[in-house]
């Protein structure tokens, strides 16, 4: 290990001003020198990552920019040039702009792009953009709708609310070398009939029991529209995606009714109702009996 010192990239983003079902998570620079200085990290680690939904209005141009910049488009398009060579990005293309490269992108103005994106560096940069095939003369493939690859950008954005903790940046720096990796398996375009993953969409479910997911939510997971989604999803599992993700609350909530002493209220406040009443009557409807009778019928 050499013991000059290199210096410290930061990242410019876009001062697309961002909507609330947008994520924009920028690494603080003190932060960064950590990133840079850990042996878990120094080869390889992020500086910013995000998710713009219906990016209206998003642009970009950067001359002489030292970091790195990975994005997945999952939905409409967006305008490209990289190098002076024009692009149009579509949705299901993985776009690699590297250091150095002069590049300028806007969404399209009838289609706004959305997409999840990754700023990062380190001296192993090259070494996975030569694994991955992509770089300055070729920085687009069509890898068409990847549920895993969604999980994977999600799963840099769980570093979120740690407070700027050192050691969520680092799981973050490894979650991004994972992505890298995973991109190669994730290349082929995704047929039309092909299945669901089905193993990968109810862990995202079982992940997020706290939170109210909707279905245009999980059938962006599934790349697919979500009628589309819906009827695929009903085909191969006998049900609904909403109704499946109701059946795990309503199978946490029996969890925590026999194993805490909390209210059915504070229950539903962690599943993400507010109105216990409302979710009262669904573990019901599930159940065949009330949250009360539940927990008062003896069980062995």
């Amino acid at each position: 290990m050499t013991s000059e010192k290199r210096s410290i990239a930061t990242t410019r983003t876009s001062q697309w001003p961002v909507p609330p079902d947008s994520v924009r998570y920028v690494v603080p620079e003190p932060l960064i020198r950590v990133l840079d200085r850990h042996p878990l990290t120094r080869d390889l680690y992020p500086l910013a990552f995000g998710h713009y939904r219906k990016a209206a209005g998003h642009h970009m141009h950067r001359e002489h920019h030292r970091d790195n910049l990975l994005i997945y488009c999952t939905d409409g398009s967006a305008f490209l040039n990289v190098d002076g060579v024009p692009y149009t990005v579509q949705a299901g293309d993985l776009l690699l702009l590297p250091a150095g490269a002069s590049h300028r992108y806007t969404a399209s103005p009838d289609d706004p792009w959305s997409l999840h994106w990754v700023h990062y560096t380190g001296p192993l940069a090259e070494e996975f953009h030569q694994y991955l095939g992509l770089g300055r003369t070729q920085p687009i493939r069509q890898v068409g709708r990847q549920p895993r690859l969604l999980v994977d950008f999600n799963g840099l954005l769980s570093v979120r609310q740690t407070g700027f903790r050192a050691r969520g940046l680092i799981h973050a720096a490894n979650r991004l070398r994972q992505l890298l990796t995973a991109l190669p398996l994730a290349t082929e375009p995704n047929p039309q009939d092909r299945q669901l993953d089905l193993d990968t969409l109810h862990n995202y479910m079982r992940e997020h029991l706290e939170s109210r997911l909707t279905l245009d939510q999980l059938a962006e997971l599934a790349g697919l529209s979500p009628a589309h989604f819906a009827t695929r999803y009903r085909a191969q599992t006998g049900t609904s995606p909403i109704q499946h993700f109701l059946h795990l609350k309503v199978e946490r909530a029996c969890q925590m009714l026999d194993t805490s002493s909390a209210s059915f209220a504070e229950i539903s406040r962690r599943l993400g109702y507010d109105d216990a009443y409302y979710f009262s009557r669904l573990f019901k409807k599930v159940m065949g009996r009330s949250p009360s009778d539940y927990r008062h019928t003896p069980r062995h």
